[in-house]
């Protein structure tokens, strides 16, 4: 039994803030039966994105809609309210909250009061003041911009197939992918998997026209698989005739012209941006202590440093590793620690209302998978190594088992196996983007996307 009523906010809806809120479900069944507690998640969409699988939906071999949980369904003994927490003031107990409807009202925010605060924001895009940058490149962070960016490589074949302009159809079929980190590699991947199937259809279009650039700050790319199997992918992805481009940053893609510090230049009509992460804005519009890099200060027992009442775990928290060697380090911020952390926040919290002890966050980082394309991957593991099929196979088999739900594993294994059976599906749903267009221009208007036009 809990001392007292609870209100418990939960402040995003991505691996921590949905695996937290179902472990609450599960542990405080009782209690939400009897009303004793009150759960509540704020999250900016109505679902949680699986993000290893979204290469995969990018590339057509997972349907968008099987990458996505619905909140809603999996929370089902909670409020959830889609919205932004803009800011927090603990002291008080109170979030200030964005939401569809205020929107809609024109009243401004509103506040919502609580006793027991899990931040779980995530985090966000990290850009840099690169000239051009916001105009045209493209961010692989969430479903959205994967279907987007498939859409977006089809029609530059379409564009590169029926153009008489040679500088129109080289850059059509130029693709700069800026960060060799798991988002970048695997992203590339993919894509130049797809493409290079795909242009069998176009008669004026093959492989070999197709110009694949990989651009990295740093001397080594997929640091999480070590640096062998890391110079195995470098090795591996020109040998599809994909440049990779180590130790390079780029300086500029104003006028969509990627022009890199070491002064060579691509024409291009697609440069996406996977260069990294930053902590989430909210973190810094609370009263909450943060480390220098803008998380939040945790101890291993995933609560806030100096704050009771207040959690965090994931990528918006600085949360100790206990099983290191070296003293200060913290674990990685990624979906491995994520899913494992939020297990431990919400029997810590659970705990923590029945006044018992709290338990610590221990977990020694296994290993790390990677996709390459269809059959092709990286994978280091135990401190085993492995390349090719096995790899590929390991990394699809290990993330079906951490996709949620049940009715989410069964629909993605079954549309491997037909993927397994059947040709892959080339087409490109561009009008998704704007699906008033066609409807405004029948009414006499332009479509929003027109730069002619007054939207």
């Amino acid at each position: 039994m809990v001392k007292e009523r609870a209100r418990i906010l939960v402040v995003g809806g991505g691996y921590v803030g949905m695996y937290t809120a179902l472990r609450l479900q599960k542990k405080l069944k009782r209690e939400i039966k009897r009303g004793q507690v009150e759960i509540t998640v704020v999250s900016p969409d109505p679902y949680m994105t699986y993000q290893p699988f979204l290469p995969e939906a990018a590339a057509g071999s997972i349907s968008p809609r099987h990458v996505v949980v619905p909140l809603r369904r999996v929370l089902d003994r909670c409020r959830v309210v889609i919205g932004e927490a803009t800011a927090i003031d603990h002291a008080k107990r109170t979030a200030t909250l964005s939401t569809l409807a205020t929107e809609e009202e024109g009243t401004g925010t509103e506040e919502l009061s609580y006793d027991e605060l899990v931040l779980a924001p995530g985090s966000v895009s990290r850009t840099l003041p690169i000239p051009g940058l916001a105009e045209h490149g493209i961010g692989f962070k969430t479903v959205e911009e994967a279907i987007g960016l498939r859409n977006h490589v089809i029609e530059q074949l379409d564009i590169a197939s029926s153009t008489r302009d040679p500088a129109v159809r080289d850059a059509a079929l130029t693709f700069v992918f800026v960060g060799g980190g798991y988002a970048g590699v695997e992203a590339l991947g993919e894509l130049e998997d797809m493409a290079r199937y795909a242009v069998r259809y176009y008669h004026n279009v093959q492989a070999d026209d197709l110009k694949w650039i990989l651009v990295e700050a740093s001397n080594r790319i997929l640091p999480e698989v070590g640096a062998e199997m890391g110079t195995y992918t470098v090795t591996q992805l020109r040998r599809r005739n994909i440049q990779v481009l180590l130790d390079t940053r780029l300086a500029s893609c104003a006028d969509r012209v990627a022009v890199l510090d070491d002064g060579q230049r691509f024409p291009t009509r697609t440069l996406v941006w996977t260069a990294g992460v930053k902590p989430h804005p909210v973190l810094a519009a609370t009263d909450l202590p943060l480390t220098a890099h803008g998380r939040l200060k945790c101890t291993p027992e995933l609560t806030i440093e100096g704050a009771t009442h207040a959690w965090a775990a994931g990528d918006a928290a600085a949360v100790p590793d206990v099983t290191a060697d070296a003293p200060g380090t913290e674990t990685a911020p990624n979906a491995q620690h994520a899913v494992r952390q939020a297990k431990v926040l919400g029997d810590n919290i659970a705990h923590s209302l029945r006044a018992e002890p709290l338990q610590t966050y221990a977990h020694k980082y296994v290993g790390s998978v990677a996709s390459l394309g269809l059959h092709k991957g990286v994978a280091q593991v135990y401190g085993r190594k492995l390349k090719g099929y096995p790899a590929w196979f390991m990394h699809r088999v290990y993330h079906l088992s951490r996709v949620p739900t049940f009715n989410r594993k069964a629909r993605v294994l079954a549309e491997w196996t037909l993927a397994g059976l059947f040709k892959r599906e080339i087409v490109s749903l561009g009008s998704l983007e704007h699906p008033r267009a066609e409807f405004e221009l029948a009414a006499g208007g332009r479509p929003p996307h027109d730069p002619k036009g007054s939207n």
